[in-house]
């Protein structure tokens, strides 16, 4: 790709561009939805894009660093347990990342086609995905200063709305419940 086009595709959108997706992101499936995306982080900024993970009880998914970055939502500033998956809907993180090679910025290892709003996947919920099952976690997901730098300002005010935090645009944290391996393609189900 030329150095033209990679300037295109990362300029920032504005709000009106971001709403204009809105009809597009709520098309996402509701109950069953598809792996887009699995991005390992295995140190702050750097980006491993994979064809299949193995998500454990311990450590999330294995070789990212959820587990030594720790969390300033611990006391102790240890690993939260109940965001070692960042999730991000794949609809959203197409319209602020603009090309399929700038998704992984968004620093979430997930992304799923799959309406991820409190109104369909309530905290609590639990869904298969490939061989394993996560459930989503009450800690809000929300947009940061890296998220800004990545994306735009408006962005990041976009994702972190009233409407925005509805529907979930930044992503949800969820925890591992039953381990197993994940490819890029599976099928993500709810579970009643």
């Amino acid at each position: 790709m030329s150095s033209r086009n990679l300037e295109l595709i990362a300029r920032h959108l504005t709000t009106a561009e971001l709403e204009a997706g809105l009809g597009e992101i709520r098309r996402a499936p509701r109950d069953e939805g598809t792996l887009e995306l699995i991005v390992r982080r295995p140190r702050v900024d750097a980006r491993e894009v994979l064809d299949a993970g193995e998500l454990s009880l311990e450590v999330g998914l294995v070789g990212d660093s959820w587990i030594t970055r720790g969390s300033s939502r611990t006391p102790d500033g240890s690993a939260h347990p109940d965001m070692q998956l960042n999730i991000m809907n794949s609809r959203v993180t197409a319209l602020v990342a603009r090309h399929k090679d700038r998704w992984q910025l968004a620093g979430d290892q997930l992304y799923l086609d799959m309406d991820l709003s409190e109104e369909n996947l309530p905290a609590g919920t639990r869904f298969a995905l490939g061989a394993a099952v996560v459930e989503v976690s009450p800690q809000p997901h929300l947009g940061c200063k890296k998220f800004v730098s990545r994306f735009g300002l408006e962005a990041m005010q976009f994702v972190n709305s009233p409407l925005g935090r509805r529907l979930r645009l930044r992503g949800i944290n969820a925890r591992v419940v039953s381990p197993g391996v994940i490819r890029v393609g599976d099928v993500v189900r709810k579970i009643a």
